[in-house]
């Protein structure tokens, strides 16, 4: 693996990964609305609304773009009913907030975090 090195300090870059089982299955509509509100929770301006797509082999796919950068949102049905949020800002958030509303927007089973 490579060496990261921070190679812009003086610029604020913030990622949040949250994966989790959802207790049902997730729509069109489900991913626009958490998008929507996951901008609330951020206090991120949204720039464009949330943009889905279905793939028959992969599943559920949305977008965010904010001023400060965006999210990106992923879901299946199978193998196993699972969602996967990428948060990318160069606007600082609070991450816990943001698992706290997503294990309670998805009713989550198990969820998990990573911040980098």
């Amino acid at each position: 693996m490579l060496d990261f090195k921070d190679l812009a300090p003086a610029i604020t870059r913030q990622r949040l990964v949250v994966e989790g089982y959802p207790t049902f299955v997730i729509t069109d509509a489900h991913i626009k609305d958490y998008l929507r509100q996951l901008s609330d929770v951020t206090d991120m301006i949204t720039i464009i609304d949330p943009v889905t797509h279905v793939s028959e082999l992969y599943g559920w796919a949305g977008w965010i773009h904010w001023e400060t950068s965006g999210a990106h949102f992923y879901s299946w049905e199978r193998p196993i009913s699972f969602f996967s949020v990428d948060i990318y800002t160069c606007k600082a958030f609070d991450p816990r907030a943001v698992v706290d509303f997503t294990r309670e927007y998805f009713r989550t089973t198990e969820i998990v975090a990573k911040e980098f």
